[in-house]
């Protein structure tokens, strides 16, 4: 809980009361490593807050895994549109590290929307900064080659090159691991 509460006061100001509301509809839960935690078809029943480990969000596309999210610790993260509309999920979502998550309900969340006009804030804040990294990756997959792609990558989340697969990045960042493995070869550190 505690590193939520240091990503929230890092962003808005917030009340003692807020804090007391948010504790109470937040649920701490360890989860080990390659844990689903979302399965398409299935509704998405929470928002999560990860504390610590590393999660992805996929697609299954004909057969083929298509990693669009790598969450590493303090962020949110899910599966958006089928957690606002409570209708079947297209993506998956699993640890790939065990991880501590605080996870809150649609009910809760909807709660704290209703009991708290900082929680509106808040997530209106939370939306723009990941709308802001959607727009910034979508930017880079039309300018970056591969290889700046992974160098960027590597320099921004060195905690995510370090744990994560190299079949995992490889998808992230929108190449085949051969391609990644020679672009690997290449960097001299």
């Amino acid at each position: 809980m505690k590193n939520l509460l240091h990503y929230i006061q890092a962003r808005c100001e917030i009340s003692t009361s807020d804090l007391h509301l948010i504790k109470t509809h937040s649920i701490s839960e360890n989860v080990p490593a390659q844990t689903k935690l979302l399965q398409a078809g299935k509704i998405e029943r929470y928002v999560y807050f990860l504390s610590k480990g590393i999660v992805k969000g996929y697609q299954n596309i004909d057969g083929k895994i298509v990693v669009q999210h790598l969450v590493q610790a303090h962020d949110f993260f899910t599966s958006l549109d089928s957690f606002m509309s409570q209708t079947p999920a297209i993506d998956y979502y699993e640890t790939i590290t065990d991880c501590e998550l605080i996870k809150i309900s649609k009910l809760d969340y909807d709660s704290l929307q209703t009991q708290s006009s900082f929680w509106s804030d808040f997530i209106k804040t939370v939306t723009n900064e990941h709308l802001n990294c959607k727009l910034e990756r979508v930017k880079d997959f039309q300018t970056l080659t591969a290889k700046a792609r992974y160098l960027k990558f590597i320099n921004q989340q060195p905690e995510l090159a370090l744990n994560v697969s190299v079949d995992t990045i490889a998808s992230f960042l929108g190449m085949e691991p051969q391609s990644l493995s020679r672009i690997r070869k290449q960097i001299t550190f």
